[in-house]
């Protein structure tokens, strides 16, 4: 759809700029390259005026009638209202791959990243294993991921268009870069190959990973009876704790384990640890990605906790519940009996919780660019467990 978009303007642009030199009478000034040898000495430039017809004539008089002035210039052979059309065709590129960059929800792609790449690393035991196959058993799972990320966010978006009018109004369906149809197609085309890859890739556990995702994601949004969770805070927080913190780590750990690396499936302690502080963490964004959009959300009956509970009380419970989701992580770090792990687990989650709490205390709670910039720090700092 946006390919087709892309042409469409490219040729309509080419073509009113043919048609509008050959039938409206005048030419844009050109400038082309003049013999240096007419130029003065010791001059690298030199200008020269001719006259130049501006359409063709078969008299003298209509060619005087019809001519232009046109400044030809040493170096430069450029055609001026070529360069527009070129200039604007970029311009149209990167306002549609912009768009397209804010309809995919870049900070869920990147934990989306992080959080696969993380747990795929927890059944690694040497650096041995860190071979191409990994790698490709790793990227195997990250593209249709990353693919149902966007047709979940996508939905989402679909269905939340009046809503976004007043939360968002930066996102490209509601501020009509792109239109519905646009959407839907981008948001099909991602769920049909991201399905297409789980069943090529012949992995069950990252299939059922990808099919848990689509079927939550879907009653998380979709306006149908018994659906469109997102309306109550204990089942829009419930599938997205299912997703990021059971889905995600069990079964993208299990894939790497048995299906890449091809060991025994062993439940380990750093799996246990890495599921009880996403558990957290989902918990954590479940309830903060309401703080922010509590106008629309009022508007349109979405029972968040923060509209229930307030914006500050939720605030500092999500703060809290992160600062001991870190304090946890020091507490497992401190009991490694490998001298490295527990110097770089106790120093580093320190450091994040301290920073968290930092943060926390500058945070303008009027102030919804605030209150946005908060979010996408926790989205990055709760990755890195």
């Amino acid at each position: 759809m946006i390919l087709l978009q892309l042409l469409r303007y490219y040729f309509n642009s080419r073509f009113s700029t043919v048609f509008h030199q050959r039938f409206s009478g005048s030419v844009t000034p050109v400038k082309v390259p003049v013999n240096q040898a007419h130029c003065a000495p010791k001059r690298s430039q030199c200008k020269k005026t001719i006259v130049f017809p501006s359409r063709l004539s078969s008299t003298c008089k209509g060619y005087r009638e019809h001519s232009v002035l046109v400044t030809l210039q040493d170096r430069i052979s450029t055609n001026p209202e070529n360069d527009n059309v070129s200039s604007s065709f970029k311009d149209t590129v990167f306002h549609l791959l912009h768009s397209f960059y804010q309809f995919s929800r870049p900070h869920t792609v990147i934990g989306t990243l992080i959080g696969i790449t993380s747990v795929s690393l927890l059944p690694v035991e040497t650096i041995s294993e860190l071979s191409p196959t990994f790698f490709m058993g790793l990227l195997k799972a990250l593209v249709p991921s990353v693919l149902m990320n966007i047709y979940v966010v996508g939905l989402n978006q679909l269905f939340d268009v009046e809503i976004d009018k007043v939360n968002k109004p930066y996102l490209p369906l509601a501020s009509g870069d792109f239109s519905m149809g646009t959407g839907v197609a981008i948001v099909s085309a991602s769920l049909l190959a991201s399905f297409a890859m789980g069943i090529m890739f012949q992995s069950p556990l990252l299939f059922s990973a990808l099919l848990v995702s689509c079927v939550l994601g879907s009653v998380y949004s979709i306006e149908l009876p018994f659906l469109r969770w997102k309306k109550q805070a204990f089942l829009a927080a419930t599938c997205i704790m299912i997703v990021r913190a059971i889905v995600v780590q069990l079964a993208f750990f299990v894939h790497m384990q048995k299906f890449v690396l091809g060991k025994t499936t062993v439940v380990t302690r750093s799996l246990v640890f890495a599921t009880a502080f996403m558990c957290f963490f989902s918990a954590v964004i479940a309830l903060f990605k309401d703080i922010p959009d509590v106008d629309g959300d009022r508007d349109y009956g979405i029972q968040s906790f923060s509209i229930s509970l307030g914006q500050e009380r939720v605030f500092w419970l999500c703060v809290n519940m992160l600062l001991i989701a870190y304090g946890a992580a020091v507490v497992v770090g401190a009991s490694s009996t490998f001298l490295p792990t527990k110097f770089i687990t106790i120093l580093g989650h320190g450091a994040l919780a301290f920073i968290l709490w930092l943060r926390a205390r500058s945070v303008d709670l009027t102030s919804k660019d605030s209150i946005t910039s908060f979010y996408m720090f926790i989205w990055k700092a709760s990755q890195i467990i």
